[in-house]
């Protein structure tokens, strides 16, 4: 939100509390604690009538040091909060005649206690980013409405990444953002995982401790910050640095949570019935027989919102009218060697059993006067789980574990964005605090279930709405984009902006989902998406098997899914990298190379893992420009050398797409290519890309949770390995 009118002016209608003095600084154990008065204090007279300001730091975790502005502090918290680990050590601090200190490993602040306001953020003694005066402000508006804001220096080259899932420009520099869940598709401003945290490259990130509203003006306000606000009397901030924009993740995803486990049968590519299409058991099973009479590796079949009776979503019972033995048919599905995935929702329609039951027993969300809220969109009359009830969450459970016993494997957590603020919950939480929670509460619901019923690691979701934190529970997807090569680019720019907020995994709709695509669209699409994360044929209206396109698509999709599922070795180290670290497997190129100023900005090309480079072909001329940075650059399939630090531009095929692998890559290659849980360290081979001569130790792991550790030996661009 906007305050000012230019530089120097306030808006009118708003006026501005400033922190102008520093009365006193108390320690304890873990807090700094500055009273910093809005006034000058020349004399005990200006201690009158005169508003102060409390500034509390802390250091919940190594690196990380906290920052809490108050006004007044009387007010109600109901939450919810995120989850916060603050599980560090103690901090350190330090005093001068004109500083105050305190020191988080290689992370301090240093306050002026002396003169004008000021918090100069060091990292490892370098400056990183500033409070100065007239950062810190307390507004308010002529209706009574109070934010906080703080404004932190952006310096010269300083580019900002994240604020969740966004598909805008990747760089954020010159953006107003709003941390506010909406379904809004692909192709605006709004967007469906919104998350208070933002990278630079420059040393630094800031997580905005706050599931309500936080606004954000990246350079957009004043032009040499980036601005953050709050309604209410208090903002909580935390400052993490890095060095490096890796360091920088780990250690958010650290005080955040890391991605949970998930079953390596969802690598593999999933093929949905799609959205309105018309279907029944012997639409599915012929989509099946398609695939295997083509031999297209498949490994899980999503029924979309219509295995439910139309007005009844959701009510979680099979349309008997096109799915009269839903028991036999998942068996049937499984004995195939599939997995199933169905689609729910969090929203229960009246016509639904489900929501005179959860009427009656108090589980959908009231309205002040205590009646249920409802309205028509999406679903007739349709009522919201309260997930903050404990009962509710464990109906909605047992419902979902009746279809587990039926023979589900997975759910797709769709929606979760449409929470209204006009309702009270169950357990008094703040209604404009819950909007964009709810979706943690959903999918939290959802994946312990799954945990729980399935075991540790064995649990995967496929949902669309998510804010901090929801990076613990994979996967996610891009949501609701147009079938054109501009939609394409726009969901790339979401999957990184996503990556540069800490999670890990990421899918998108192949071909996009509004519309149908033409078929070099949908081709070029099939490789993009076997060269993600996670892989979903989906569509609105249309089927998305490759047949319907045309029989070159056939191909297109038999090669990428089979080279994917040879990649698996690869891809599951780069997973475990994700799980012990949050390292998203894929990632903008910025956070794998920030020395190389040519990497800042790129947004149409990433990195799978740490060494296979991918620029997805956006143009129907089959032409891709790309930027590879330092060293010898070879083409994973044709064994081609570029070099860099360059742009190159190439023509390739649709049975070929821009794969370049970095210069001493040794890669495990998997020899099977018709699923993904095949025992990748047995059944795989190291290949070395420009690789110097040596021996090296690498760790493959397997689908049982084990490690194999290797000797790899490269004399001559021969490879060798033995097990260590």
């Amino acid at each position: 939100m906007k305050f000012t009118d230019g530089y120097w002016l306030y808006r009118k209608g708003f006026s501005a509390l400033h922190p102008r003095d520093v009365s006193d600084v108390v320690e304890d154990e873990r807090t700094l604690t500055v009273y910093a008065p809005t006034k000058r204090i020349t004399s005990r007279g200006d201690a009158l009538n005169l508003p102060q300001l409390t500034v509390t730091f802390d250091a919940p975790l190594p690196d990380v040091i906290g920052v809490t502005i108050e006004h007044f502090q009387g007010g109600l918290d109901n939450g919810p909060h995120f989850d916060v680990n603050r599980t560090g050590p103690a901090p350190q601090f330090s005093r001068d005649a004109d500083t105050a200190s305190i020191t988080s490993g290689g992370l301090t602040a240093r306050i002026s206690t002396d003169g004008d306001w000021g918090v100069d953020f060091l990292g490892n003694g370098r400056l990183l980013t500033t409070s100065t005066p007239r950062s810190v402000g307390v507004i308010t508006d002529d209706g009574g409405r109070t934010f906080v804001h703080e404004q932190l220096s952006l310096g010269v080259g300083t580019n900002v990444y994240g604020l969740g899932e966004r598909f805008g420009a990747f760089v954020k520099n010159g953006q107003s953002v709003d941390i506010w869940n909406e379904d809004g598709g692909t192709s605006s401003d709004l967007a469906y995982k919104n998350v208070p945290f933002f990278i630079t490259n420059d040393g630094y990130g800031v997580f905005v401790n706050h599931p309500e509203k936080v606004s954000f003006e990246v350079g957009s306000e004043v032009v040499s910050r980036t601005q953050f606000s709050v309604e209410g009397q208090r903002l909580q901030y935390f400052i993490i640095h890095g060095p490096s924009p890796k360091d920088i993740i780990r250690r958010y995803t650290e005080l955040t949570g890391r991605p949970s486990r998930i079953p390596a049968w969802s690598y593999g590519l999933w093929l949905s019935t799609s959205f309105t299409t018309d279907y029944d058991e012997k639409t599915v099973n012929s989509f099946i027989d398609g695939m295997e009479e083509r031999k297209l590796p498949l490994s899980v079949f999503h029924f979309d919102c219509h295995w439910m009776r139309s007005f009844h979503w959701s009510d979680f019972v099979w349309d008997p009218a096109t799915f009269p033995d839903p028991e036999g048919m998942l068996a049937r599905l499984h004995d195939r060697g599939l997995k199933v995935c169905v689609w729910i929702n969090p929203y229960i329609a009246q016509r639904s059993h489900l929501f005179r039951e959860g009427l009656e027993r108090g589980f959908l969300v009231k309205r002040p006067d205590g009646s249920v809220w409802q309205w028509d969109m999406w679903q007739a009359g349709m009522g919201l789980v309260d997930f903050t009830n404990p009962d509710a969450v464990l109906w909605y459970q047992d419902k979902l574990r009746g279809l587990l016993g039926q023979g589900v494997d997975s759910f797709k957590t769709d929606f979760g964005e449409r929470i209204p603020t006009d309702v009270v919950w169950h357990d008094g939480s703040d209604p404009d605090r819950m909007h964009n929670y709810y979706a943690q509460l959903y999918n939290r619901t959802v994946f312990d279930l799954l945990s729980k019923e399935l075991g540790e690691g064995e649990a995967v979701v496929f949902a669309r709405s998510a804010t901090a934190g929801g990076q613990t529970m994979p996967v996610h997807w891009g949501g609701d984009c147009e079938s054109t090569f501009a939609a394409m680019a726009e969901s790339l720019r979401g999957g990184l902006s996503l990556a540069a907020s800490g999670f890990s995994f990421w899918s998108h709709d192949i071909g996009g989902f509004e519309g149908t695509p033409e078929p070099e669209i949908f081709k070029r699409w099939i490789a993009f998406g076997l060269l993600s994360s996670h892989s979903r044929l989906h569509g609105s209206n249309s089927y998305r098997v490759p047949w319907l396109v045309d029989e070159e698509s056939v191909d297109v999709l038999r090669h990428f899914t089979e080279q994917k599922m040879r990649l698996m070795p690869y891809l599951q180290m780069a997973a475990e990298q994700a799980y012990a670290e949050g390292i998203p497997l894929m990632r903008p190129l910025f956070m794998e190379f920030p020395e190389d100023p040519g990497c800042a900005h790129l947004d149409r090309q990433y990195m799978l893992g740490p060494d296979i480079l991918v620029a997805p072909v956006m143009d129907p001329s089959g032409t891709v420009s790309f930027y590879l940075p330092e060293g010898t650059w070879t083409h994973l399939e044709t064994g081609e050398q570029l070099a860099g630090p360059r742009w190159h531009r190439k023509e390739y095929s649709v049975m070929q797409a821009a794969t370049w692998v970095r210069e001493g890559a040794v890669l495990p290659i998997g020899t099977v290519s018709d699923r993904p849980d095949y025992d990748w360290a047995r059944d795989m081979q190291f290949r070395a890309f420009a690789a110097a001569d040596g021996t090296r130790h690498i760790a493959v792991p397997s689908p049982d949770g084990s490690t194999t550790d290797f000797e790899v030996t490269v004399s001559g661009g021969d490879v060798s390995a033995v097990v260590a």
